[in-house]
């Protein structure tokens, strides 16, 4: 009592295939495969991070000297 053996599948199988034909069994399983693709293709986009607009730029080092040259003092001993 209580337990499912493969009898049980088979009649239950049985069953289905009686009430709704196999026409309408193979239409219904075409179904949920199309909706686990849907479901796989809808996670695969969710993973991949969009592309973002601000994309790092490399840093400009401004040299002051380079733009405003300092004129050079001589060192001189006396």
């Amino acid at each position: 009592m209580g337990g499912v053996s493969i009898w049980h599948w088979i009649v239950v199988g049985v069953i289905v295939m009686l009430l709704f034909g196999r026409g309408k069994v193979s239409e219904l399983m075409g179904d949920v495969a199309k909706g686990i693709k849907s479901f796989k293709k809808g996670m695969a986009e969710d993973e991949t991070p969009p592309p973002s607009a601000a994309t790092p730029v490399d840093p400009k080092i401004i040299d002051a000297q380079a733009t405003n040259p300092a004129p050079a003092k001589a060192e001189t001993k006396a």
